[in-house]
């Protein structure tokens, strides 16, 4: 009777093997995913868009049509972005006795669209927030301060905009603060520079950054001054906006130790930053900048003549004047191609590693200098179409997209717990000694 019974559930025991195997043949046949569904189902980050800019100078909707910009949400959602960091740049020169006030001015900038455009954004100061905006179609804004001398020397500036929202900022914009060196001007003799690219108060700055939780971004900032900041930060560094100084040697790229000292930031724990690839011309293609530098002594001349121009009639030359001028000479120089583009990303991947490259753009910041193909959001899926066609895996892509970003961001959360739980933290004083 045993026997007779145990027949039956064999039999039906081997077709439902049968059946198992050709489920997982079937399975593994169809999992092989397109750039498309690939795109589609990570959550993109970008870190950086100079788009307040123009919300302020050119009463610039979100809705509206691009009008020789790069973002709108149009474009984002066609790109299936799903978190923008715009970025509060206040020009150094334009706003110098009290950048602090352009800067809350470009906050509440953003804020209002955010406000305005609810159905389709929401304001975000998290990781969670991040995703949770994915989960309910919407775009992340979150916001980052482009250059430090927007604190105007005070700790007290610097905790009120984290509480206005702020998530990161870059040490120096291409000027040099009183605490911290900038790329930007570091050759220049007559700007007085830091002895080791951080003053007592620069390290407070690193320190107090790290406790509220704002991610410390390295882009901009001088050689000294980047390694300096790793030395003090606890927690992990970004480039928001940066990209490899052996591809386009340019002091605002990378060095390839650079590129792995960034992989390796951090406490003991970590598990290291973010190079954020920026898509500007100028830094992605030597071809491009050699052109640029040809050009210069003419680009030179010609807004020496703009500018006596506006003298000689009582007027201050307007930004946008000078932005059409340049953008002239900029269109005279080819555009690199796409792939120059994907050679930096790849090139970040493999020296710093897959953990530690993302995507920076500078869209609206770099009057239309963008590579072939790359004119908005709406082209992001191609850097993904161009990974997998060199071999990055769907995995690969998608921390690149966006993974890697979250993962530091929520590192540091991590940190500034620890640093807030501290039983003794660390005093520092409110402002810079004068």
């Amino acid at each position: 009777m045993r026997i007779r019974l145990l027949i039956p559930s064999i039999l039906l025991t081997v077709p439902l093997a049968i059946s198992a195997q050709t489920a997982t043949k079937t399975s593994k046949m169809t999992t092989k995913q397109t750039p498309e569904s690939v795109h589609r189902s990570a959550i993109v980050i970008d870190t950086h868009a100079d788009t307040p800019q123009r919300f302020v100078d050119e009463n610039f909707d979100l809705n509206d049509p691009l009008n020789g910009g790069n973002f709108n949400l149009e474009t984002a959602r066609k790109g299936n972005l799903g978190a923008e960091f715009f970025s509060i740049w206040v020009d150094p020169t334009q706003y110098k006795e009290h950048p602090a006030r352009r800067t809350l001015v470009l906050i509440d900038a953003v804020k209002r669209q955010v406000a305005m455009h609810a159905d389709q954004m929401m304001l975000a100061t998290s990781p969670a927030d991040i995703e949770r905006a994915y989960r309910e179609h919407k775009i992340a804004a979150l916001m980052g301060i482009e250059g430090g001398h927007s604190i105007e020397d005070s700790l007290a500036l610097l905790r009120q905009y984290y509480a206005l929202g702020v998530r990161y900022m870059t040490l120096t914009w291409a000027n040099s603060n009183d605490w911290a060196d900038s790329s930007g001007d570091i050759d220049d003799p007559s700007v007085t520079h830091t002895k080791e690219g951080l003053t007592e108060f620069g390290k407070d700055v690193v320190y107090e950054m790290n406790r509220l939780g704002m991610m410390v971004d390295v882009s901009h900032v001088s050689d000294k001054t980047f390694y300096r900041t790793l030395i003090i930060s606890r927690a992990p560094v970004i480039a928001s906006h940066s990209g490899a100084r052996v591809l386009c040697d340019s002091p605002r790229n990378m060095t390839d130790n650079m590129l792995r000292a960034i992989a390796n930031s951090g406490g003991p724990n970590s598990k290291g930053g973010v190079v954020q690839v920026n898509f500007y011309s100028g830094f992605v293609s030597q071809a491009y900048r050699d052109a640029q530098k040809a050009q210069k002594p003419e680009l030179h001349t010609a807004l020496q003549l703009l500018k006596e121009k506006y003298k000689s009639e009582g007027k201050e030359t307007p930004q946008s004047a000078i932005d059409k001028l340049e953008r002239q000479f900029a269109d005279r120089i080819p555009r690199p191609p796409l792939q120059d583009l994907i050679d930096q990303i790849d090139h970040v991947a493999k020296v710093a590693g897959i953990d530690h490259v993302g995507l920076g753009s500078d869209f609206d910041g770099v009057n239309g200098q963008l590579p072939e193909g790359m004119d908005s959001p709406a082209d992001l899926p191609k850097i993904t179409e161009a990974l997998m066609a060199r071999g990055y895996s769907a995995e690969d892509c998608r921390k690149i997209l966006g993974g890697n970003l979250l993962r530091v961001f929520r590192e540091v959360e991590q940190t500034s717990r620890e640093l807030t739980a501290e039983t003794r933290p660390r005093l520092v004083p409110q402002q810079a000694s004068q």
